[in-house]
């Protein structure tokens, strides 16, 4: 501020400045003195507006010091800020010329320590909690053998060793792995992207959607774990319709996706465990079912064959169930034979009697009395009736050929007059009633002239008016 200072020294007049030139001059000293600071506080009101920046207080006991993170630096933070949570915020401080304050603009922001973290863990474990993610209910029983188990983590970390020797000892699966980062910025929204692409898969696709999904890291620090507590992952497992096993860190170890996942197993090592049952033992448990289901066969069809032998004894020899039967039939064919004999004789007596009356007088009074109803059948067919029943139908047919004519009459005039209004309008639209005003058609090689410098170019012009046509030798020229 040495080029504001004013030495003329005493009994002269003190120079004016604008309130610019001051806030300029303040703002110039305050960000050459202090261009870049860590500071500690306590994160008090946080504003996030439309525009993406974000607007936040850092205070202590004493003091308050506003502070703003521009749209860019907000979106690759990896530790949002929340109120109440302990921070250290790396900057630069400036001045607000606008309203009379000085501010940091924040560059990154991280938790002060493990408490910190601990307090914004808590904060957020409560939310998530509050919105159901973590409910019982919620979470699915695992598949007893899966066909495809999909395994996220680190391709190049011991874990997935230890998953895959796991299972090759216990019941060997196929696994799909998703490589991820375990650790960092990058961790969080690709172990998101992992759990999401494996719910995305097809069933029975070309690369087969997994039955089982198991989420593994090592031990580590709270730092190195703190991806699994972001909420994107959080929120990612909870959403997974694919049961998920968490197996983060070690048995002390506690995230958030622990919460959220539908088992916890304590190493990855579990998490393999309980995946599969062991093969032998479920082999043994086979043969064992096996024997029982054998032993309980034999004794069922043992017990079975007894109680038919007992139940044998109760009843009588087959030949004694038969013989009445056989009696019977005995006695019914001894019986057939005169009956048949029987039958025919009293048939052929019957046949006699109805024969004894059909003589030829009887057959003549038959023909007589059939010729006299076809007699009179005839006799109502006369000429006189034929004659009135031509005559009726010609009637008939004059009544519908007026009806059809008068029809057609009616049909051929609607015909005429709709023509005739065609015509109308054709005449109306034609250019001919435009001539009868005072207009005229030119023509030049056999098309229509309607512009001058087409006239010029024809060879010869033809007039049309309302009464003929005028040809014209030569066109006019300009």
């Amino acid at each position: 501020m040495s080029d504001l200072i004013d030495d003329t020294g005493p009994g002269t007049n003190a120079p004016e400045f604008t309130v610019s030139e001051i806030s300029g001059a303040v703002k110039k000293m305050i960000e050459g003195e202090f261009a870049h600071v860590r500071i500690r506080g306590e994160i008090g009101r946080v504003s996030r507006p439309r525009s993406g920046h974000v607007y936040l207080d850092l205070k202590d006991d004493r003091a308050v010091l506003s502070g703003v993170i521009w749209k860019g630096v907000a979106a690759r933070l990896v530790t949002q800020p929340e109120e109440g949570l302990e921070v250290v915020a790396t900057g630069r401080l400036t001045t607000f010329p606008g309203q009379s304050k000085y501010q940091i603009v924040i560059e990154d922001i991280a938790p002060a320590g493990i408490g910190a973290l601990m307090a914004m863990l808590e904060k957020r474990k409560k939310a998530l909690e509050a919105e159901g993610l973590f409910a019982a209910d919620r979470k699915r029983p695992l598949p007893y053998l899966p066909e495809v188990i999909g395994v996220i983590t680190s391709p190049s970390g011991a874990v997935i060793r230890d998953i895959l020797h796991r299972l090759r000892e216990r019941f060997p699966r196929k696994v799909l792995v998703w490589p991820v980062a375990v650790q960092g910025e990058k961790c969080a929204p690709e172990v998101a992207r992992a759990i999401a692409g494996f719910n995305r898969l097809t069933p029975g696709g070309a690369l087969p959607r997994p039955d089982l999904l198991i989420v593994a890291r090592g031990g580590g620090s709270i730092e190195d774990l703190w991806g699994f507590n972001e909420e994107i992952v959080v929120r990612a497992a909870a959403a997974s319709q694919i049961p998920l096993i968490s197996a983060v860190g070690h048995e002390t170890d506690t995230t958030l996706i622990d919460y959220a996942a539908d088992r916890r197993a304590p190493t990855p090592s579990a998490a393999a465990e309980l995946a599969v049952p062991v093969r032998m033992d479920l082999l043994a448990w086979a043969d064992g079912q096996g024997g029982r289901l054998t032993h309980a066969l034999t004794r069922a069809v043992a017990l079975r064959g007894q109680r038919m032998k007992d139940l044998a004894r109760a009843l009588p020899r087959p030949a004694q169930l038969v013989e009445s039967a056989r009696q019977r039939l005995d006695y019914t064919g001894d019986r057939l034979g005169p009956a048949l004999v029987a039958t025919a004789q009293g048939r052929r007596v019957k046949l006699s009697q109805v024969s004894g009356s059909l003589r030829p007088a009887a057959l003549r009074r038959l023909t007589a009395d059939a010729r006299r109803h076809l007699a009179e059948r005839a006799g109502r067919l006369t000429r006189d009736m034929l004659q009135r029943d031509i005559a009726r139908k010609r009637r008939e047919l004059d009544t519908v050929l007026a009806r059809l004519s008068r029809a057609g009459s009616v049909q051929t005039d609607a015909w005429r007059r709709r023509i005739d209004g065609l015509e109308r309008m054709r005449q109306s639209l034609g250019y001919t009633e435009t001539l009868k005003r005072g207009y005229a058609v030119v023509r030049g090689g056999g098309k229509v002239i309607t512009t001058r410098s087409r006239a010029e170019a024809a060879p010869s012009l033809e007039i049309e008016f309302q009464d003929g046509r005028l040809a014209i030798g030569d066109a006019p020229k300009r």
